[in-house]
């Protein structure tokens, strides 16, 4: 016997019954997503490598270390999406949605990314995200309706202990000057910084405040915070975004060293956050204004603003939470013509839109009623010689154990299951 081929090391296959999680996830989300009238977008999975290196930022952790690049038969750089917003706004562009469609242009996509990190619960290599983008906005109610548009989300599914961390990275006119009051205070506190500090200092001093060493976060208690060097027109846009959140009774606070780790944010960033069951890895949402992103990639400044929350994290949320497969109809038979007689009833059934589910082995009736109760069915429709002889199905209530007798065919069984 050959070994068995098991899924790569960061990798992993999605089950039943944990897809059904997975389909309410997914289900919910495209809900809201139509509600606040943001449109799907579907783009490749693999894209040229320097739109990464470009749109990320050569400096990340992303795409410094944990791309999966190769070159292709080509002789072409590709990369597997490592992130989703790179590659929308490519698809903007290239798409010319900013002049076809109104603006801003509200998009939506969904599927897997890939990084090459260090598996653990809640990060895989393969790991899927669902995302928002708006594109063509300044106004920071866009950032707040971004906002409260993952807290609708979150709140339908039944999601507790959610956190929203806000920030803002200031613009091109604060943040240099930000930039240069923090390389001065790391200048003396260079030996206590790990190795992974000190070359984001030099290559972008703001990831140093994202650093999760133990020893760096206490050090970075003491840095200087961006809010207090805010320009003016920074500082309003961050309270208009606050005045929208409080307007709807989002409640947040102010997460001074919230950085993020791409570099095509600016002002607002934020972060919701659970505060139990994910440990260290406890953000489940993540994202922001990215004002520059559009003309770094080719087009004509832009505003922009978005997020993405990974769906295996959000499912440990909701592991607890019980879905059943809903089964109308458990077809049993006994006898060859009652065995076609259900088949036939099964597939009207299913045109019509209920759920059926048949026995496909020769068992005892107890054996597939218990097959039925099994699979949660709500109905058990009885066919044997006799109801075959007669075109009839008996249809048991599994609930209430009421029996009733129909004629075999999909509009009498829906009068009576109510449909």
């Amino acid at each position: 016997m050959a070994n068995p081929i098991n899924a790569q090391r960061g990798t992993r296959d999605v089950l039943p019954p944990e897809t059904r999680l997975w389909q309410l996830i997914e289900d919910k989300a495209r809900h809201f997503f139509d509600c606040y009238h943001y449109q799907e977008i579907r783009t490749p999975i693999f894209e040229a490598t320097e739109l990464f290196t470009r749109g990320v930022g050569e400096a990340t952790d992303i795409v410094s270390k944990e791309m999966y690049t190769f070159t292709d038969r080509g002789d072409r750089q590709i990369t597997l999406r490592p992130e989703g917003t790179a590659g929308v706004v490519r698809a903007y562009l290239q798409g010319k949605l900013g002049s076809t469609q109104p603006l801003p242009v509200k998009l939506w996509y969904g599927g897997p990314m890939f990084r090459y990190e260090r598996p653990q619960a809640g990060r895989q290599r393969q790991f899927h995200q669902i995302g928002v983008e708006a594109l063509g906005s300044a106004e920071p109610k866009l950032d707040a309706e971004v906002i409260t548009l993952a807290i609708d989300l979150f709140d339908a599914l039944g999601v507790k202990g959610l956190e929203v961390q806000l920030n803002s990275l200031g613009c091109a006119e604060c943040r240099p000057r930000y930039r240069d009051t923090l390389v001065s205070f790391f200048e003396n506190r260079k030996a206590d910084y790990c190795e992974t500090c000190l070359t984001r200092m030099d290559s972008n001093p703001l990831r140093v405040l994202d650093c999760k060493v133990p020893g760096c976060r206490d050090i970075n208690t003491e840095a200087p915070s961006l809010q207090d060097v805010l320009c003016e027109g920074c500082v309003t846009h961050q309270t208009a975004v606050m005045g929208y959140l409080d307007a709807v009774g989002i409640r947040y606070a102010i997460n001074p060293r919230l950085v993020r780790g791409l570099d095509y944010y600016t002002r607002t960033v934020f972060e919701i956050v659970a505060t139990e069951k994910l440990g260290s890895q406890n953000t489940v949402c993540a994202g922001g204004r990215y004002d520059g992103l559009v003309e770094e990639l080719g087009g004509a400044p832009t505003p922009a603003v978005g997020w993405a929350f990974g769906v295996e994290r959000l499912a440990i949320l909701l592991e607890d939470l019980e879905i059943a497969p809903r089964v109308d109809m458990y077809l049993v038979a006994m006898g060859d013509a009652a065995e076609k007689a259900a088949f036939k009833l099964a597939h009207e059934l299913r045109k019509s839109g209920m759920t059926v589910e048949l026995s496909y082995a020769k068992r005892k009736l107890d054996k597939q009623f218990a097959q039925a109760e099994r699979i949660h069915a709500t109905t058990i429709g009885i066919i044997g010689e006799d109801e075959a002889s007669r075109g009839e199905v008996k249809v048991k209530h599994l609930a209430t154990r009421e029996e009733q007798v129909s004629e075999a065919n999909a509009a009498s069984v829906a009068r009576i299951l109510g449909r």
